[in-house]
């Protein structure tokens, strides 16, 4: 008895400005699929124009891919192979699919990814700040007190943060970053593999005085990138750092009563505690 091949879905990354970042994987799955299941079918079919490729499509966005899984699944267990794509960049990522994958992982479908350019971390690789460790936020909220209910939250985060924004909401961002982390440093990335790539650094309110003297600055859509809180000393670092002290006062020959009037005045608490410990570690 023979078993009918089913269907896989691949999910293609797609340039985010300059078309020749495709892969020449990405263009030949693009061009054997049955069929394409793009974020915006119209804005896809100049890319598949550009690439001489004619398969068929079907929207697959926000308002309707829960609606979409159904079709799509039955289509894969007839056995057609299916390319999943968004407007740029990698699907999933602050793009439609997420609903559509999960489902299809649960049913135990191939889901196969292509990987290509990511708006996220094309950014991250050129603007010059900590990349070891990164938190991404997707958009921030559209409504002032949300967005800076959003940022007062992760104001303590040592990780880079990471988020998109609309040139139309690029001054509101700004003016809100510079209400809960002024004097934090911040990366714009706008128009990224495109003629008018640019980053801008500084802080908040340097970033949106450059922004409103050059209205060309706020046009495109933006990476937003801001460095992560300096570390915090904990505990048990600091009673390293006083144990050292008062070593360190002990082999220069400091009488224990002298050191503990140093160490109050250098570390804080009460003279009487510092003389104890350099008392114990004296003996």
């Amino acid at each position: 008895m023979t078993h009918r091949r089913t269907g896989t879905l691949y999910v293609v990354a797609t340039p985010i400005g300059n078309l020749d970042d495709l892969s020449t994987r990405a263009a030949a799955i693009l061009g054997s699929v049955a069929r394409i299941a793009a974020e915006d079918t119209r804005h896809s079919s100049r890319l598949l124009g550009h690439l001489g490729i004619s398969v068929p499509m079907l929207s697959l966005h926000e308002h309707n891919e829960a609606a979409r899984v159904a079709q799509l699944t039955a289509y894969l267990a007839a056995g057609e192979d299916i390319a999943l794509i968004s407007d740029a960049g990698t699907p999933l990522i602050s793009d439609p699919g997420f609903i559509l994958v999960r489902e299809l992982r649960a049913l135990d479908y191939p889901v196969v990814p292509i990987p290509g350019p990511s708006a996220l971390i094309t950014a991250l690789s050129a603007a010059g700040l900590p990349t070891n460790r990164f938190r991404f936020g997707g958009f921030l909220p559209a409504k002032a007190g949300a967005r800076k209910q959003v940022l007062e939250a992760l104001r303590e985060s040592e990780e880079t943060l990471v988020f998109y924004e609309s040139p139309h909401r690029i001054l509101h961002t700004l003016d809100t970053l510079d209400a809960v982390m002024p004097e934090r440093p911040v990366v714009l990335a706008r128009e990224l593999t495109k003629t008018f790539e640019t980053f801008l650094s500084g802080t908040p309110a340097v970033l949106r005085e450059r922004l409103v003297s050059d209205p060309n600055q706020a046009r495109g859509e933006f990476v937003v990138m801001i460095e992560g809180a300096q570390p915090t000393v904990d505990t048990e670092q600091q009673e390293i750092s006083a144990d050292t002290l008062l070593n360190a006062l002990l082999a220069e020959g400091v009488g224990v009563k002298q050191g503990a009037a140093l160490a109050a005045r250098l570390l804080g608490g009460r003279k009487q505690v510092w003389y104890a410990r350099l008392q114990a570690i004296k003996d």
